[in-house]
């Protein structure tokens, strides 16, 4: 018996048919945890990116250390100085938030370099036309950059959202039932790995290409011409 089901493991359909419930269950916690370490990977990584882009040292400097050290460093490493390590501090987090905030901070490294590769690639005259229109930099990188830069990173972004996705079975380390981790309890409980290990490569299979389809849907949609400042 597993999380209240009996297994009738005669029939494979019927096998399959009886898992399925579960592995949905997981498959929630699957996208649960993608989502919200896409989020943090986001908003990280534009922070980082708009500090290395600082012409002060002092700041862009420290930015493009913790970039490389989040980004050489393994993820699983990561994952456990958050588990294990923070509690000794007194910080104590949920499993899943610390899976979510490990895979966040991993790919905001990746993404950082996303942004500063779409802000490059706007021309600097819409910089200095930002400035004769007497606009702080703030401004200008907000409602003049940002919003011409993002559209030309869909693509990449939509990549790393995917890689996330199927980095999340990591999280299985810390005890985060995640579709993966709920597969294997299936298959030690049942000594059936086949079934519920294919649905799973199945299940992860259709996200994939709905979420990469999703992503051409919005690279083909969002505009990607300049914004006219005159």
């Amino acid at each position: 018996m597993l999380f209240g089901i009996t297994w009738d493991t005669s029939g494979h359909w019927a096998f399959a048919t009886s898992i399925l419930p579960i592995l949905l269950k997981g498959l929630i916690v699957t996208i649960q945890a993608t989502l919200q370490g896409f989020f943090v990977a986001a908003v990280l990584g534009l922070v980082l990116a708009a500090l290395k882009a600082s012409p002060l040292r002092i700041i862009s400097w420290p930015a493009r250390f913790i970039t490389e050290f989040i980004r050489d460093t393994p993820l699983l490493v990561q994952l456990f100085f958050l588990y294990y390590v923070l509690p000794e501090y007194g910080i104590v987090l949920p499993a899943f938030m610390t899976g979510a905030l490990a895979l966040g901070i991993q790919y905001s490294a990746y993404t950082s370099e996303v942004y500063r590769a779409g802000i490059e690639s706007i021309a600097h005259g819409q910089t200095e036309a930002a400035r004769s229109l007497d606009l702080s930099p703030a401004r200008t990188f907000t409602a003049i950059i940002l919003p011409q830069a993002i559209p030309r990173i869909i693509p990449a972004l939509g990549n790393y959202l995917v890689s996330i996705m199927k980095d999340v079975p990591i999280l299985s380390v810390v005890s985060v039932l995640e579709m993966l981790n709920v597969a294997k309890i299936i298959g030690d409980r049942t000594f059936n790995y086949l079934i519920p290990l294919s649905m799973v490569g199945g299940l992860y299979l259709i996200m994939t290409l709905v979420a990469s389809s999703a992503v051409r849907y919005l690279d083909t949609r969002l505009p990607k011409q300049g914004i006219p400042l005159r």
